[in-house]
């Protein structure tokens, strides 16, 4: 089915994709790193990340796009417009998933960005800028603890021998990882000249559902910050010694997680606090506890709320520590500051949603993406579709197909209009 002008201007009437070929996509994406419990498990730069990256650049050179692989591992599909001087539109998400995580986080950003590409061809449409599609690489940081790194870098927002040298659980560098499943490619990761960034993703939060809309237009982003907090106590037996004489690190951890989880109804509406990872060692059921470090997660879209909460929460490390006996120190792993997307991408994205007929509304991100560091460089925001029950970085994750593909028709047309 052609366009019966191939045009591509505002006036042009709406995109439209092909939903069942969207589906049929996300389908055979899925199996690629499916889980028993139809979840996703495909950690960045694994095997199974390497077999979703030679299906997505297949697919690209399905399209006839110029697919080109940067220093990081992001992949990159050019469509080309028909000014060859003009600024490309830039749209994906992330292909790599969290640890028995959902199929839609990440995942179906870069299929709805995909078929955004083939609707466009299916209709002739010759945009005046160029598009292109990118997947970005170990955005997640689960298995390299560095979230949005390949953004980060292309943003520079992060060192690249810097994310070349971090190690995950194993001890495996992510350059070693890059290189063994082949995509180390030679393109510079650096900032070029980009006309717009457009992400779709999964909410991950209950907001869109409780209120019935099947779209968000994302206006900005958290601030949020990650720390590490280790208690150093005394190993002894847990018989022998009295409770006066001990110096138990995991019950000074356990007393201050607990005020830790308390923080957020102290300081802010929008605040969130949450200890995701805890380590104790010797970890033996009859010897007191002589170690605990354990991760905390605050957030807010109010950057003076998240620096109280950092404060806050390394106070109460102290305090619960100071009670057992035990030293303890607090670092910083990662912070980034609140985000403010762009009211022209949001403003574009709000027209398309009319122009396809999806119900939607504004609304702001609890949780980090790719496009809080394309918004460093250029013109960004995102789509959100709404999350069943708001579960996210779980097997159980869901979206109603057809909230996906209302997501997905708005982005379509928000793309074209960026590039016409």
């Amino acid at each position: 089915m052609s366009d019966p002008d191939g045009t591509a201007g505002e006036d042009a009437p709406a995109l439209t994709i092909d939903a069942d070929r969207f589906r049929r996509s996300f389908e055979a994406y899925s199996e690629i790193g499916a889980t028993e419990n139809d979840g996703l498990h495909r950690l960045a730069l694994s095997d199974a990340d390497a077999t979703a990256r030679d299906r997505f650049v297949d697919d690209l050179q399905a399209l006839d796009l110029a697919v080109t692989i940067d220093e990081m591992g992001n992949v990159f599909g050019r469509r080309e417009g028909t000014d060859p001087d003009a600024d490309p539109v830039l749209i994906g998400s992330h292909l790599d998933s969290q640890p028995r995580g959902g199929r839609y986080d990440g995942q179906l950003g870069v299929l709805v960005a995909l078929e955004t590409l083939r609707a466009l061809d299916d209709h002739g449409i010759e945009t005046t800028r160029p598009v292109e599609i990118v997947n970005w690489t170990n955005e997640e940081g689960s298995r390299f603890e560095n979230p949005m790194l390949g953004s980060g870098v292309f943003t520079d927002n992060v060192d690249l021998e810097e994310a070349y040298d971090l190690r995950d659980g194993d001890g495996v560098r992510f350059v070693d990882e890059l290189e063994r499943i082949g995509y180390r490619g030679e393109t510079s990761c650096e900032p070029r000249s980009i006309h717009a960034f457009l992400e779709l993703h999964v909410e991950q939060g209950p907001t869109l559902e409780e209120r019935g809309t099947p779209v968000g237009i994302v206006e900005g982003v958290f601030g949020m910050a990650w720390l590490e907090a280790t208690i150093e106590g005394r190993a002894d037996h847990a018989g022998p010694t009295p409770m006066h004489a001990r110096s138990d690190a995991l019950a000074a951890a356990a007393a201050a997680i607990d005020e830790i989880e308390a923080l957020p109804g102290r300081l802010s509406e929008d605040a969130v606090a949450t200890v995701g990872r805890l380590d104790v060692e010797p970890n033996s059921v009859n010897v007191i506890p002589s170690r605990a470090e354990f991760t905390i997660d605050v957030r807010s879209y109010d950057d003076a709320t998240v620096e109280a909460a950092i404060d806050r929460a390394s106070a109460e490390v102290e305090a619960a520590s100071d009670r057992v006996g035990a030293d303890a120190s607090v670092s910083e792993l990662w912070r980034i500051p609140h985000t403010e997307f762009s009211s022209r991408v949001c403003d574009a994205a709000a027209t398309a949603a009319e122009a396809v007929d999806a119900d939607a509304e504004r609304v702001v991100s609890g949780a980090g993406h790719d496009a809080k560091y394309l918004n460093d460089v250029t013109d960004a925001a995102m789509l959100f579709v709404p999350s069943a029950d708001g579960i996210t970085h779980n097997e159980a994750e869901f979206t109603p197909w057809d909230d996906c593909v209302a997501g997905a028709r708005t982005f379509a047309e928000a793309t074209r209009r960026l590039a016409a």
